[in-house]
């Protein structure tokens, strides 16, 4: 389901007016001189075709920053592309020798999505600073805080217990091991994982590529056009809100306070994320979940400004019907969403019970700091996958494990988790957990993407 016709912005009017306020009547005629300055240089005359031609080109451009403020992006629609080792860059699917991704994946796709997932994480790490090797004539103290990556064959620990950086380790997580050959064995001493990198030097490295999906052709980043248009509309928020359990009347109760609070200003988007039955299993689900959207649906209705104004996203939970568990889902309707991109920032949602899955297939939590959101969000962002864990954990369907991607970092991470709420920033990437909806107290998060702020709310006492 998806409602929405327009947007408010900081003055008067919508974004679509704000646009036409961008694109006037002065900027067409310096369309015009710019055609025709090196063709008429002696006259005053211009032919129609050069004045439709620059009016059209200036259309174009209105339309595209229209069409580029909103869209979603399904698991299914992000484009491929695959580090090309002798080109030293990113190059789209189409360019290889690689099939075009499946359903369901051959023995190949399986070896192919470790590969990548390395490769990805193999020259983020040697461009780091840490890792380059220091400028021939350089200054000799430049040369001891560097550290030299190789591959090995053998490695065993120093007899101690070994130290371990910040994050969660699990099984099929990548790691740095540091330590020393001796007798053709590395010594392990230390293990951390491979440092973060933030979107705007990924992008210095490979341009404008617009690795995230959707309409541009280029990266949304590299919009002028779209930073002002979200600086300036300061009204525009996401309301987030997980395990909305619309078989519970008290839930549905909450969701009407909540839209009767926001008639006045509706949000640019909610996002509603599952499980939408408090009771998932049952021959009569289906049947349940389907009268419980309508009543949702009947209740949307009832306050048009909401209903005019407003999306809404609808991400399955992992007790939702559905065909398996297999991420990404599979379309289902309008449900399976995994990117929201709004104005130029790119936002990655996901419905999935991590932190406590992360948490037991650790090979040793961390003990000096229990901030356990702290370490989970570095190790998604070390990883740059959302799910760096066992397939036979949390199982991927292997040609597709793409877009579960986090590289380059987005702007905002949705974990729609059952684990307490928590907001924590790391690498210029924003990660926010709006936690169990019923389970909380009925809490939620709203998201003010003009500042990048997060604010924590709560219906209680209404």
């Amino acid at each position: 389901m998806t409602l929405c016709l327009d947007y408010k912005t900081k003055s008067s009017g919508t974004i679509r007016d704000a646009i036409k306020i961008n694109c006037p009547l002065t900027r067409a005629l310096d369309c015009v001189r710019k055609r025709t300055a090196s063709v008429y240089l002696g006259s005053s005359m211009v032919e129609l075709s050069v004045v439709e031609a620059a009016v059209q080109d200036c259309s174009q451009a209105c339309d595209e920053t229209i069409d580029n403020v909103f869209n979603i992006i399904g698991a299914f629609d992000v484009p491929r592309f695959i580090f090309s080792t002798e080109r030293k860059k990113f190059v789209p699917i189409s360019m290889t020798n690689h099939p075009v991704p499946k359903l369901c994946g051959q023995s190949r796709d399986k070896a192919e999505l470790f590969r990548e997932r390395y490769t990805i994480l193999q020259q983020r790490t040697h461009r780091h600073e840490l890792f380059t090797p220091p400028v021939i004539g350089s200054a000799p103290d430049e040369g001891r805080n560097k550290f030299q990556v190789k591959m090995h064959k053998a490695h065993c620990g120093d007899g101690n217990i070994l130290p371990f950086h910040s994050g969660l380790y699990t099984e099929s997580c990548f790691v740095l091991a540091e330590g020393w050959y001796e007798d053709s064995v590395f010594h392990v001493n230390a293990f951390g994982f491979p440092p973060t990198e933030p979107s705007s030097f990924t992008r210095a490295y490979y341009g404008n590529i617009n690795f995230f999906g959707g309409p541009s052709s280029t990266a949304v980043k590299a919009s002028a056009k779209l930073k002002q248009l979200e600086e300036e509309n300061e009204d525009a928020m996401f309301v987030i809100v997980s395990d909305v359990w619309l078989d519970r009347v008290e839930v549905l109760e909450k969701i009407q306070t909540m839209f009767s609070g926001y008639s006045a200003m509706p949000p640019t988007c909610f996002i509603f994320c599952g499980n939408f039955s408090s009771a998932p299993y049952g021959r009569h689900q289906l049947r349940t979940l389907k009268e419980s959207f309508k009543a949702l649906a009947d209740l949307i209705c009832e306050y048009p400004s909401i209903h005019n104004s407003s999306r809404f996203v609808f991400v399955p939970g992992p007790e939702d019907p559905g065909p398996g568990t297999v991420l990404p889902r599979y379309n289902v309707r309008m449900w399976v969403v995994f990117r929201i991109q709004y104005c130029s920032q790119e936002m990655v949602v996901i419905r999935e019970d991590l932190v406590n899955k992360m948490c037991r297939n650790c090979v040793r939590l961390p003990s000096s700091n229990l901030d356990i959101p702290s370490h989970f969000v570095k190790t998604i962002l070390s990883q740059g996958h959302v799910t760096p864990l066992p397939l036979y954990v949390c199982p991927v369907h292997w040609p597709y494990d793409y877009a579960l991607r986090v590289y380059p970092v987005p702007d905002v991470i949705v974990f729609a988790d059952k684990y307490d709420p928590f907001n924590v920033c790391n690498t210029d990437c924003l990660c926010i957990n709006p936690g169990s909806f019923p389970r909380s107290g009925f809490s939620f998060k709203v998201y003010y993407p003009s500042n990048r702020t997060v604010e924590d709310s709560k219906l209680q006492g209404l």
